[in-house]
């Protein structure tokens, strides 16, 4: 098929940027998304272009960083999938797609579609995390804990870090990321002795950080990939107001 690519082309953080089009033909339906990117890089390599900067690793949905805002719309139309898991065949053929890199202070343009998601690993260092003797790995059993808590943990812990949830809020809150980690790590008790540092701090630096302040809208939910729980913030908020007061 034939199709019409309206592409962010940005040099550097300094430069503003523009769009620009591409027409690019005999596109497979069973290529993905990033696969069309490749194609569209061969072709203008072949011409001597500047190829389009854009960012990923496992193509598998696992990394979280192929993240691009296609058609208005973080990961483009399909739902609960990364853009290296969404299919070209989703579009007609002569189909004009826009293509644009995350959209938020917190997340500046390096190049084209690539944006720094550093702060994402500034939040993780400030709180998402355990600490644990090392040594051998206790048996599975030796701490029990409640299925339904487990089942929740997990459900928070899938999240990949991808910032489509920042990308999808209209104030670019990281909300449903922090909630997801604090949650993963609340309802387990291995990360109760730290909750109450974990949870204030993550909260502050993201602030700090210029991260937005939620307003339950629910985009965030219903676009993340990984479909992470809304609730995550419910439990992520009872957990600060009980840090403070106590």
């Amino acid at each position: 098929m034939n199709i019409t690519l309206k592409i962010w082309r940005q040099k550097n953080k300094q430069d503003k940027g523009k769009f620009v089009t591409y027409k690019l033909d005999g596109v497979s339906t069973e290529m993905t998304f990033l696969e069309m990117l490749d194609y569209l890089n061969e072709k203008l390599i072949k011409e001597d272009a500047d190829p389009v900067a854009f960012d990923s690793d496992c193509r598998e949905g696992i990394c979280g960083m192929c993240g691009l805002y296609i058609n208005g719309r973080p990961n483009g139309p399909e739902k609960g999938v990364t853009t290296c898991q969404l299919s070209m065949s989703v579009f007609k053929d002569g189909k004009k797609i826009t293509v644009e890199p995350w959209r938020s202070k917190a997340f500046p343009v390096i190049k084209d579609l690539v944006v720094d998601r550093s702060t994402f690993d500034k939040l993780i260092q400030v709180g998402g995390y355990i600490s644990a003797n090392t040594g051998a790995a206790p048996e599975a059993n030796s701490i029990p804990i409640k299925k339904e808590d487990v089942d929740r943990a997990f459900d928070s812990g899938i999240c990949i870090g991808c910032g489509t949830c920042v990308a999808a809020c209209k104030n670019a809150s990281a909300m449903l990321f922090v909630s997801a980690k604090i949650s993963q790590l609340s309802l387990l008790p291995q990360g109760r002795v730290e909750a109450k540092e974990r949870v204030q701090a993550m909260v502050l630096k993201m602030d700090e950080l210029g991260f937005g302040n939620c307003t339950n809208t629910g985009a965030c939910e219903a676009e993340c990939p990984k479909e992470i729980s809304l609730s995550n913030i419910a439990r992520m908020n009872r957990e600060f107001y009980k840090a403070k007061i106590s």
